[in-house]
Formats: C-alpha cells, structure tokens, sequence
C-alpha cells in the first residue's frame, strides 16, 4: 500500500524513501487507468512498484503476495548476469572479444568451427549463431553437464550475425565468470552488488556443473528487482558510489546488434527492461528518472505493452492529492484475504482412503485421502515415493510443500517452498483444493470428484510454458 507523505519522506526498512504520487509529479489518475486496462483485460498483474526521482511513489501486492514475499525472477536474472561482465571487462579481466572457448580447454572443439570464433559478446547479444532457443525449462531436467550441453547446439549462422534469443547463452556468462574469478556469480556479486543494494535474501539455483544458471534462477523480493532497475536508471550510482561502471549501463542498455536487445537488457523506444518469463519485469524510463517493477502470471509481455504504453510514460505530469489518496485505498484493498467458503456440504466418507490410480502418463500409482473435522490431506504415490499435501477445509494454511508437479511449473519442481493452501467442497462429492506457490507465478487447482464406484483427480495450473493440465487421473477403492 502507499500513504500521502508529502515533503517529509520516509522509509519501509528497505533502504528506499517514500513518497506520494503527487510530490514527485505522477498522475496517479493515470495508473488507475492503467490498472483498470489491465484488469478489464483479465490480465493478472501480482505485485507493482513504481519509483521515481528517488522515492517509491506506489506499491501494491495482490494477496497472498506481499513486499516480504520472495518473488522468483526468470529471466530477469539476465541482467544481473549483465551486471557481472561489465564488471570484469571494466576491470580488465575480460574483454567482450574473448573467445568462448577458450575458456573451456577441456572442450574439444575444431579450431575451424563456428564454435571456435564465437565471443562473449555473441553470448551477451543472443548471436551465438544457434539453430535453436534452449529455454530454462529444457536443461533443469539435465542432470549432466550444462556446458557440455552448450557446445553440441548445432550452429547454422556465423557467430555475430544472427539474434536468437537463448538461456544457454546467459548459462556460459556464468560460466565464464567462474572460471574468470574462481567463485559462482553469486559469490563474486554479493560484495559488488548485493550486499550495496540491499539484496539481503538473495537465492540462485545452482547447475549440475556447480555453476548457477546465468539465464534465470535468481529468487529476491519485488524490491530487490526495483532497485535493479534504480541503479540503472542512476547510471550505476547507489548512494553516492558508482556500483556499476557507467560506460557499462549505458551500453548494456542501449540495442547492440539487434533492435531491441543490449547486453541482456531489452531495449524500448522510451524504456529499457529486464524481463523475465510470465511477465516478471522492471521498466525503467531514463528520460523521466522512474522505474516501474511488476510480478504477474501472463502469457507474454506484448499482452502488457500496450497498456504499459498507453499510460506510461504519459502518467509522469502533474499529480492530484485526492487521486493519490483514490490509488493508494485501491492498492492497499489488494492485500485483502478472499474468503474460501465450501458451496456444498460434502461427505468425507465417500472420499476417505485409498485409492488406486490407472497407468497414466505421470505414472501416478495411488491417491491416497484423510480428513479431519477442519482439513483434508492427500497423498500420491509414484515411483519417486509417496508425496503429501495438507488444507484447511474453508480457510488459507501457509507452510513449505514439495508436491509432483514440475511438467506444470515450467520445469521446477517447487522443492520445500511456502504455499498457501485451501480447500473447499463444491459438492457433496466434489473437493476442489488450491495452492498458491507465493515465490512464483504459479497457482494450482485440483479437483478431486466421486462419480459412482472410481474418483477422478484433475489439476490445472494458471499459467505455464507448456501444459496447463494433467490429464485426469482415475482410481478405483483399495480393498
């Protein structure tokens, strides 16, 4: 939520001043509108911060989502992975020209081969000359080495020529920087970038090869990524000290090669953005010092672009106190915890125990259910074990939950992360459970019915790279 501060600013422990709308000249009128688009569009926008001229002037979170929420980033990470090489370059350890591999002798690869000429320029422009993307998704299911995987990508254009945009890219980045500096990204920017930003919660997933994944894998707050965007929009200065090199940000944010992408950074006609899967992205507007972060669950950005342009960065004039106090009761009706209510009175018993699954493709065996006066447990069984997952019946439980479901989650399998979790009866035979994984995009709803003798199980999942659903599962009554 936001409050009218007026001239006397004030932080929320994170580092950053607060202001109004107002008092840094933004038309809060025109976010609503901006807002309203969104929503009459059945977009689903999560979080929004928005700052300018060094203060936070707006910020929402749809519940159960909220500004201490771990948020995961996709590609989004890209740009930090940025932040790394110029970095290195600007300290003479890397040059852009370097070629990549070189850095990986343990690679054989034909001296005159495509593979050969290739830069780490070409790595951070996406014209590595690939035939084909390699998304995030793809490699989390290789337990082998990820660098091994990079060099049997077939190659169909000259190294240079050719945008593709690609994670395995982003992935050698990382590599590079391991092996430039002996530590993973994450430990040589903690002192360089996080640690002066603030980011104090930072997570990156780690590769096979011990490497963390340069294209995603970064999970911090929603915070965390406006300040991304605020060091950039400063030319690289937090607080005074200049974090990144600013001949750096100015080319990492400016088109190189291709129209619309830098040095990890996609390039606007009035913004530059670090974009992530599902709409994970901070905009930053350089011509009017702001800086606009959002979470959603989308398909893409080109499905957002159109309201983001209609109303920003025309929202940077003028300001009203009446439609400050107007924006700031909107966002703060965001935080708001739905009720869960059962629309039927159901009959446990006709769902209570264990059943047996026919084969299907998840090679799901059994679906095993317990019920209390106030919750209902379920288990599921295949050939990795037994997997379970409690809900209060008519009411919302946060706990960590690792639950079968990566084909669903854009390949992660979601290991011990919080979830909120409820349930509710849609019929006296019908049990409808959801789970909101609050440091991602996603949100799962299974239905669990009893027709006759057999219990079906479906799930469907709200956004995804891939299938949305399972197909449904059938079981029959053990014993």
């Amino acid at each position: 939520m936001i409050e009218e501060i007026g001239a006397n600013e004030a932080e929320r422990g994170d580092g950053l001043r607060r202001a109004s709308p107002m008092g840094k000249q933004i038309d809060a009128t025109a976010i609503q509108r901006f807002l309203d688009d969104v929503e009459g569009a059945g977009l689903e926008l999560q979080s929004l911060m928005l700052w300018r001229d060094g203060a936070v002037v707006a910020e929402g979170f749809h519940w159960p989502y909220g500004p201490d929420r771990l948020r995961m980033s996709h590609s989004m990470t890209k740009s930090v992975t940025a932040c790394a090489i110029g970095l290195l370059v600007d300290a003479g350890k890397l040059a852009l020209q370097d070629r990549v591999a070189s850095f990986f002798p343990e690679v054989a690869i034909d001296p005159a081969s495509p593979a050969a000429r290739m830069t780490v320029e070409d790595l951070i422009t996406m014209r590595t000359g690939h035939a084909r993307e390699v998304s995030g998704s793809i490699w989390r299911g290789i337990g082998t080495s990820w660098i091994a995987e990079f060099f049997k990508i077939p190659i169909v254009h000259e190294p240079g020529t050719h945008y593709l945009y690609s994670s395995a890219a982003s992935y050698m980045l990382s590599a590079i920087v391991q092996r430039v500096t002996g530590d993973t990204i994450h430990a040589y920017l903690t002192p360089r970038l996080f640690e002066p930003l603030g980011m104090r919660r930072l997570r990156w997933d780690v590769g096979p090869d011990g490497i963390n994944p340069g294209g995603n894998g970064i999970t911090f707050l929603p915070v965390d990524a406006l300040k991304l965007g605020i060091l950039h929009a400063q030319k690289g200065v937090w607080e005074g000290m200049q974090i990144l090199p600013l001949w750096w940000v100015e080319a990492a944010t400016r088109a190189q090669g291709a129209d619309d992408y830098g040095y990890h950074w996609v390039i606007g006609d009035t913004y530059f953005t670090a974009l992530g899967q599902f709409v994970q992205m901070v905009v930053v507007y350089p011509e009017h010092d702001a800086v606009l972060a959002i979470h959603s669950a989308m398909e893409e950005s080109a499905v957002l672009l159109p309201h983001l342009k209609r109303h920003f960065p025309a929202a940077f004039a003028g300001g009203d106190a009446e439609a400050d106090r107007t924006l700031a009761k909107r966002l703060a009706g965001w935080a708001a915890e739905p009720a869960l209510r059962s629309s039927a009175t159901g009959d446990p018993a006709r769902l209570e125990g264990d059943w047996t699954v026919a084969p299907n493709e998840l090679d799901i065996e059994r679906i095993g259910l317990r019920f209390t006066a106030d919750s209902v447990r379920l288990a599921l069984a295949d050939a990795s074990g037994e997997h379970f997952l409690a809900a209060p019946l008519d009411s919302w439980r946060t706990a960590p939950l690792t639950f079968p479901g990566a084909s669903l989650h854009h390949g992660y399998v979601m290991a011990e992360t919080p979830t909120v979790a409820g349930a509710r009866w849609t019929g006296e035979h019908a049990l409808e459970i959801t789970l909101h994984f609050v440091e991602s995009a996603f949100r799962d709803t299974l239905t669990i019915a009893r027709n006759g003798d057999a219990l079906t199980l479906d799930r469907r999942v709200n956004i995804n790279s891939g299938a949305r659903a399972w197909p449904t599962l059938r079981g029959s009554r053990v014993g």
